[in-house]
């Protein structure tokens, strides 16, 4: 049965930029929660020190909770390759993070898709990029999924690989049994794409997932895409919700898990609009695990 871990997205400032909340505030809170891990992000700004990886794994046992899964957002697209090697250099830290902090799945991105980028270029740079780090994903037990992701909050430009048809390329062109896919259905409509579409193609792919709802303050998919690009993080027009009340079919998605035989980890991006927010679609998901795994 898949088990539910949280993912800290309305703290993610707090943690990472101005430092206005600590880890161990975040495991406390999120000790409240009816889920069993903790997913991580390797840009926490307490991560920096390397002697505090064990004291957090340590944290979050103490509370029942493990740490299974992290997402970090390496730029493996930049045209110039010292700047590629540098970031299969820190990716393999961040493999060493996740060792360390007691998980096995580590997120990757393909990189940002800069001006001037062919899809050839990208699928190369990209996939000779995860290559070259898988093999010290496997001797330490990790495995490396690839999302089909929006937009990392630190990020200009938005993903390479967003949309269906060169993620899909990408996923295929990289063959090895420590790789796979974190699968994220609001990021597929963030494309303009049917998120049950790219369910169905890579199903047999996914190792990991998230959960999530999204929703658009104001215009269109089409007018994100103009505000997007030049933007640091989101654009302002986006925003996440409360599971189970946007757009996602969580009883198809589900369905077809089950089918493929998935039995990991769901990591749940909620809670931007309180605690409790976050408390509901916990308690969403786990009675739709229960409706279709037991």
């Amino acid at each position: 049965m898949p088990k539910l871990a949280a993912f800290p997205k309305a703290y993610m400032k707090a943690l990472c930029k101005d430092g206005s909340m600590k880890i161990s505030e975040w495991i406390s809170l999120a000790s409240k929660l009816d889920i069993q891990g903790l997913e991580w992000y390797a840009g926490f700004i307490e991560m920096k020190d390397q002697n505090k990886w064990s004291d957090f794994r340590k944290m979050g046992e103490d509370t029942g909770k493990e740490i299974p899964m992290m997402c970090c957002s390496p730029d493996f697209t930049h045209p110039d390759i010292k700047f590629r090697n540098n970031e299969i250099s820190k990716q393999k830290g961040w493999i060493d993070m996740i060792h360390i902090l007691g998980g096995k799945y580590c997120r990757v991105l393909s990189g940002q898709r800069r001006p001037g980028l062919s899809v050839d270029e990208g699928i190369n740079f990209a996939s000779d990029c995860i290559k070259e780090c898988l093999p010290y994903a496997q001797d330490r037990g990790i495995e490396l999924v690839l999302e089909n992701h929006y937009k990392d909050d630190f990020w200009e430009y938005p993903e390479f690989a967003q949309k269906k048809d060169v993620f899909e390329l990408l996923i295929n062109n990289i063959n090895h049994p420590n790789f796979g896919v974190n699968y994220d259905p609001s990021n597929a409509f963030l494309a303009g794409e049917d998120p049950l579409e790219l369910l169905y193609n890579i199903s047999d792919r996914i190792l990991t997932m998230h959960a999530s709802d999204r929703y658009l303050k104001s215009g269109t998919i089409d007018d994100l895409r103009k505000v997007e690009v030049g933007n640091l993080g989101y654009a302002e027009m986006l925003s996440h919700g409360e599971i189970g009340k946007g757009m996602n079919n969580y009883d198809a998605i589900f369905k077809e898990l089950k089918r493929v035989g998935f039995d990991s980890w769901i990591s749940i991006e909620d809670g931007v609009d309180g605690f409790d927010q976050l408390e509901r679609s916990v308690n969403f998901l786990n009675k739709k695990i229960i409706e279709f795994w037991e």
